[in-house]
């Protein structure tokens, strides 16, 4: 049975139309900056010290695996706690007509936006396979790279012998996935990848461009602020280390820091945007709860699909390497993500 009381307006709460909290504000025009230098270092960092000639080699491979699996976690949790929950709240506002109660409508949404997502993924691999059948090499759905780890002859031993940097970014991977395809190794097709890692841009994106207007209004500025800088840095990290694992080819290259620096801009943007609207939004009025509802619900769906299949199943389940990994290293790697879920969720008390 549903509480009663949210079939009735809260005169606690401001549902009138009308600016948010004008407080701080030269603080609040001091976090744009702040949460673009947090925001930029958590998506940047991976990508650029991965594939640094000079920083790459100083780096052991470990901390790399640590953050792409703690990043793993981190987006896993903000999509049940950070915006699933909340688009749950914000469709049951007390400012929304008693229709609004009657169905559990940020569910439906995020229910919704996985088969959309689902399905858009489905076409896209089913495309991509037709396009590299027509060059003869075969795709592995749960692939990850040329050969899928399943590469031999000279040039896997080949492969061996190159340092991870050249082998990562300085080889052409079109060119050596249709040399290797003769050998009849397994690839992974570049637009796959780029459109799996933008359908997580997109509801990340979607999330902090959110944040950023409230943070821009909210009463509870302080609190929400120090959250917020915690909260857009180990979400920048779970996106920069998924980026910086993208296998592309030399046309691909400017793909990830592109997804990086997408990350790094939004939540500003959406603070200033907050900033130059903060005379006439109100956060708690009908129409902004049903926009942000909406849109946490869709974004919840996409992370939730992203995370429980391309991060969880993928990485574990039909990952080769992790296949033939040690009980010791499959622990650790699990460990680090249940680590990462288990901050973010924390930090879902407070904001």
């Amino acid at each position: 049975m549903k509480n009663a009381r949210l079939y009735r307006r809260d005169d606690s709460v401001d549902c009138s139309p009308g600016g948010g909290s004008d407080t701080f504000f030269g603080l609040r025009v001091a976090s744009v900056f702040i949460i673009l230098a947090t925001s930029m270092f958590g998506a940047l960092f991976p990508v650029l010290a991965r594939r640094s000639p000079r920083i790459s080699p100083l780096i052991p491979h470990r901390v790399f695996e640590t953050a792409k699996y703690f990043g793993s976690g981190v987006i896993i949790a903000t999509a049940f706690i950070h915006l699933l929950d909340p688009a749950t709240d914000e469709l049951t506002s007390p400012c929304l007509s008693p229709a609004w109660q009657e169905y559990p409508y940020a569910l439906a949404i995020a229910l919704c936006s996985i088969f959309m997502i689902f399905i858009l993924e489905l076409v896209a691999f089913r495309w991509g396979t037709a396009k590299l059948a027509k060059l003869g090499i075969t795709h592995d759905a749960h692939g990850h790279g040329v050969g899928g780890h399943a590469a031999h002859g000279p040039e896997g031993a080949k492969s061996e012998e190159t340092s991870a940097v050249q082998e990562k970014y300085d080889i052409d991977l079109e060119a050596e996935a249709i040399a290797a395809a003769k050998n009849g190794a397994v690839v992974e097709n570049p637009t796959a990848q780029i459109i799996g890692v933008a359908i997580l841009e997109f509801g990340v994106l979607l999330h902090s461009v959110l944040i950023g207007l409230t943070l821009a209004v909210d009463e509870e500025f302080k609190v929400l602020f120090i959250v917020i800088i915690f909260h857009q840095m180990f979400e920048g990290l779970g996106v920069g280390s998924r980026l910086a694992y993208l296998k592309l080819p030399q046309n691909y290259r400017f793909a990830p820091i592109v997804g990086a620096l997408l990350y790094g801009i939004t939540t500003p943007i959406g603070i200033a945007v907050g900033l130059g609207v903060r005379t006439t939004y109100n956060p708690n009025t009908a129409t902004a709860s049903i926009v942000s509802g909406v849109l946490d619900a869709f974004s919840a769906g996409i992370l939730i699909y992203t995370g429980l299949v391309e991060l969880m199943a993928h990485e574990f389940l039909f990952n080769k390497e992790m296949q033939n990994a040690s009980n010791k290293k499959l622990a650790y790697a699990i460990g680090c993500m249940m680590l990462g879920a288990g901050l973010m969720a924390l930090l879902g008390k407070w904001a």
